[in-house]
């Protein structure tokens, strides 16, 4: 539902979500099975990082190295985990305790036993929202009630710390941090005590353990990452090889004389090829009796490319090709850290990093990937070189942290505006590249390769008929250089993509 949202605006669309989930939108499950092929490698990290932080564990240096502090097992730590942690579990049962006690106030009690539902309740009050009313008596924003927000808390106090065993679950730490930042944009009017506190300290080690989980040194966040991002990466690499051949084809008409997926006569028969087989394949069996070869054409994926002479435009050869992915937050540590740590494997030995040193540095000191977290990779096209030379096409890459503001920090008039709305800012793109260095496609293919799906191992492109993305991707290819709104990119709004992952 995130991505057809997003996709409505993006186009400017009218009407609900399901009609453009459905034409515009594929969902590819398998895209997130990564995570399993890579849980062995996630619980040895996980069980270090435990080690490191409750036996008050120095990090220890795996370069011999302190020039590159995110080369250091267990980077990003605070020194004093192993007290913070006792901290977490006493605020967490504080927090815990004074929501019981809303829980069983008699307000909440006349409100779930009241015979009139909420939204009456808010429109006798004469609210324009069902949410102001809430604030407004003191409950829950949202629909959540008292007794649901205690079963929450409570299970957070109960998961974090086994008072029987004398033992703490650090992979809870990130669901408080989590907790903690919702009702504090959510729910500060309920005034929680030692809720700030709670987020402060739950901030410092999520901070530490989140990007840990993902691997606790450069080399295994590799590998772990690898793993896990390796069919979406497979899937970036070759919408960027399709994107090139297009500007190819374009440069070089000559290019297409064999290319038959381009003619619009065998675009229509295609198209009806397919609706014919799902019909058939509703009423019998007989599709399995069809040749393969006749399987394999149905099952290519149909492209539409606008004429350039009837575009009325200036620049007719211009053309912008946009890939949306809307992914989990793994997946977007996972190919950052692919981004940042390929060239430490073995067979790119003596490889620059595709990250500059600078930036680097900034993302060790940049820890949360929250809402909205997105990657861009924009593939440009100069004109003015050979078809031939490596320099043709070149990658520009930056990423951006998502709502990762805090709600008890930079109170602008801006920000705290945005926060009675219940919403935190979008934080713009940051350049992962030195400003005016050159990555080509080839150099930027080449690093990553090794990390991805090589592109025989991707099953066949599902039918139009079946609602697949590419039903609408000849819209989404015109209307993207016209999207209305590039004006707020400095807020983090993102243009003239080619591949975008989006967390």
């Amino acid at each position: 539902m995130s991505a057809a949202a997003f996709a409505k605006g993006l186009l400017d669309l009218e009407g609900q979500l399901t009609p453009i989930l459905v034409s515009l939108v594929s969902k590819d499950s398998s895209m997130l099975d990564g995570l399993e092929d890579a849980s062995i490698e996630m619980d040895e990290a996980k069980a270090r990082l435990h080690e490191i932080i409750i036996s008050n564990a120095k990090a220890k240096n795996t370069n011999g190295s302190v020039e590159f502090p995110w080369m250091v097992d267990g980077a990003g730590l605070p020194p004093n985990a192993s007290e913070l942690l006792p901290k977490m579990a006493t605020l967490t049962k504080q927090v815990t305790a004074q929501v019981k006690l809303l829980a069983e106030g008699e307000d909440e009690k006349l409100a779930l036993t009241s015979s009139f539902s909420r939204y009456d309740q808010a429109k006798a009050l004469g609210k324009t929202t069902i949410d102001a009313a809430r604030i407004a008596a003191g409950l829950p924003c949202g629909s959540e009630s008292f007794l649901l927000m205690f079963a929450r808390w409570k299970k957070l106090e109960r998961d974090l710390y086994n008072e029987r065993k004398d033992r703490f679950d650090i992979t809870q730490i990130p669901d408080v941090y989590d907790s903690c930042k919702y009702d504090l944009v959510h729910n500060a009017h309920l005034n929680l005590k030692g809720l700030e506190e709670l987020y402060k300290v739950a901030q410092l080690l999520a901070d530490g353990v989140i990007p840990n989980e993902y691997g606790i040194n450069p080399k295994q966040k590799l590998k772990i990452g690898s793993k896990i991002a390796r069919r979406l990466m497979g899937k970036v690499l070759i919408d960027l090889r399709n994107t090139r051949e297009e500007a190819i084809c374009v440069a070089d008409p000559k290019f297409t004389e064999d290319e038959a997926l381009f003619l619009p006569t065998k675009e229509v028969e295609h198209q009806q090829k397919i609706q014919v087989r799902n019909e058939d394949g509703r009423r019998s069996s007989t599709t399995s009796e069809k040749s393969m070869d006749q399987e394999d054409e149905d099952d290519r994926e149909t492209k539409y490319r606008l004429d350039p002479k009837y575009a009325n435009v200036k620049t007719p050869d211009r053309h912008v090709r946009t890939r949306l992915y809307f992914t989990s937050e793994s997946h977007i540590h996972s190919l950052m850290n692919v981004l940042r740590y390929c060239n430490l494997d073995e067979s790119l030995h003596g490889e620059d990093s595709l990250v500059c040193q600078s930036t680097l540095d900034r993302l060790h000191r940049t820890r949360e990937l929250d809402y909205m977290s997105n990657i861009v990779l924009r593939m440009f096209e100069n004109t003015e070189v050979p078809l031939e030379d490596e320099k043709r096409f070149r990658i520009e890459m930056t990423f951006s942290r998502g709502a990762d503001l805090s709600p008890l920090e930079d109170k602008t008039s801006e920000t705290s505006s945005l926060l009675q709305e219940h919403t935190l800012p979008i934080m713009g793109p940051e350049r992962l590249q030195e400003v005016g260095s050159c990555l080509t496609l080839d150099k930027f293919e080449k690093m990553v390769r090794p990390f991805a799906m090589p592109p025989e191992d991707f099953p066949p492109a599902t039918p139009q008929a079946l609602g697949y993305f590419s039903k609408g991707a000849g819209v989404l290819e015109r209307l993207a250089s016209f999207w209305p709104f590039h004006k707020g990119a400095a807020n983090g709004k993102i243009t003239e993509k080619a591949a975008n992952c989006q967390k």
